[in-house]
C-alpha cells in the first residue's frame, strides 16, 4: 500500500524533529510526509529539510480549519492509505506505521488509529486515564458494538489515525468548520455506512498535555457543541457512562496505591470536564458572552454562527 503522512503544525517544538526522526526510521517508510503549516514565519525544524519525501504547505491562521485543513492536505495525496498525526505526537518505536496498516487486510476496515501513551514520571493520572482510552488491547469495531461501547464505537483520534482514501474520499473527507472532533464526526459517518474502525494498541505514540482544570473545561465544551451541532449517532448514544467509569477506576487505583495526594487533582480535572460537557450539550440555551468566554475556539463564534442560533 502506498502511504502518505499528514501532520499539521503551529509553532512547532523539538518533538516535530522526535517525530520527523521517527518517522524516518518506521519499517514501513512512507512515501510522502506532508506538513500544512499555519503561519509561515512560525515554522522551524531541524529535521524536516533532511526527508527525501517531505512536502510543506503554508496557509494563514485565518484559513485554519480543523477538517478543512486537513481536507486540503488530503487532496494533495495519492497513497491508499493517508495517516495523521499531531506536531507533538511521537512514534514509540519503528513499528508504528507497520502495526497501524494492518487491520487495513480487511477491506471493510475504513479507519484505524493507535495508541496513546503518557510519561508517568511526569503526569501519573494523565498515564493511567491513557490506559483506559487506549487499552493494551486491540479491537474492531462495527455498528453492532453501539449497544455496548456507545459512543466509544466511533472513537477515533487524529493525533495518530490511517484511512482508507477511497472511502475517506467517497464520503467526502472531514466536516467543514466544525469546531473541533472532526476525527470523530467523520469515524461515526463510517459506522452509519457499516464499515469498520480498528483500535490497534501495538501502533503506538507518545502523546500528552498537562491542561489546567479550565482548559479540561474549555476542551470538553468545544467537544459536546461538536457533538450537538452534528447530531447523527452523536445525540442517539450513550455518552456520559464512560467518562464516569473511567473516574471510578482512576480514583480507586490511586487510591489502593495509598497515593491520596492525586485525589483532590482527578476529582477538579474530572469536575471541570463534566461541567465543559454538559454546558456543551446545552449551549444553545447560554447567552453569548458566556459561549465566547467558554469557548476554547471563540473565532469559531462570529455573527453568522450565532445568527444561526
Amino acid at each position: 500500500m502506498k502511504i502518505d503522512v499528514i501532520i499539521p503544525t503551529y509553532k512547532p517544538d523539538e518533538k516535530l524533529d522526535r517525530n520527523l526522526r521517527m518517522l524516518s526510521r518506521q519499517t514501513v517508510v512512507p512515501d510522502r510526509i506532508l506538513l500544512v503549516n499555519t503561519e509561515k514565519k512560525y515554522f522551524h525544524s531541524n529535521e524536516f529539510d533532511k526527508l527525501p519525501q517531505g512536502e510543506i504547505i503554508h496557509i494563514k491562521k485565518c484559513d485554519f480549519d480543523h477538517g478543512g485543513t486537513r481536507n486540503l492536505a488530503a487532496s494533495k495525496c495519492d497513497g491508499d492509505l493517508i495517516v495523521l498525526l499531531t506536531q507533538d505526537a511521537v512514534p514509540a518505536d519503528i513499528h508504528l506505521l507497520e502495526n497501524l496498516i494492518k487491520p487495513f487486510a480487511d477491506e471493510e476496515v475504513c479507519a484505524a488509529y493507535g495508541r496513546q501513551m503518557a510519561d508517568y514520571k511526569d503526569n501519573p493520572v494523565e498515564a493511567y486515564t491513557r490506559r483506559f482510552n487506549y487499552p493494551r488491547e486491540s479491537r474492531i469495531k462495527t455498528a453492532k458494538d453501539l449497544p455496548e461501547l456507545g459512543i466509544k464505537t466511533f472513537f477515533c483520534s487524529n493525533v495518530c489515525a490511517a484511512y482508507r482514501k477511497s472511502v475517506y474520499d467517497e464520503l467526502g473527507g472531514f466536516p467543514l468548520h466544525t469546531i473541533f472532533n472532526e476525527d470523530m464526526i467523520f469515524a461515526s459517518r463510517l459506522i452509519e455506512a457499516g464499515k469498520k474502525i480498528a483500535y490497534v494498541a501495538d501502533a503506538k505514540v507518545w502523546h500528552w498535555h498537562n491542561y489546567t482544570a479550565w482548559q479540561q473545561l474549555t476542551r470538553n465544551f468545544d467537544l459536546a457543541v461538536s457533538q450537538v451541532d452534528y447530531g447523527g449517532l452523536f445525540l442517539k448514544v450513550k455518552s456520559e457512562s464512560e467518562g464516569i467509569k473511567m473516574v471510578k477506576q482512576t480514583l480507586k487505583y490511586f487510591i489502593r496505591k495509598g497515593k491520596w495526594t492525586y485525589i483532590p487533582h482527578i476529582l477538579l480535572q474530572n469536575g471541570a470536564k463534566y461541567i465543559g460537557y454538559k454546558l456543551g450539550r446545552n449551549y444553545k440555551k447560554l447567552p453569548r458572552f458566556l459561549i465566547v468566554n467558554i469557548s476554547l475556539n471563540p473565532s469559531y463564534w462570529n455573527n453568522a454562527k450565532f445568527d444561526e442560533m
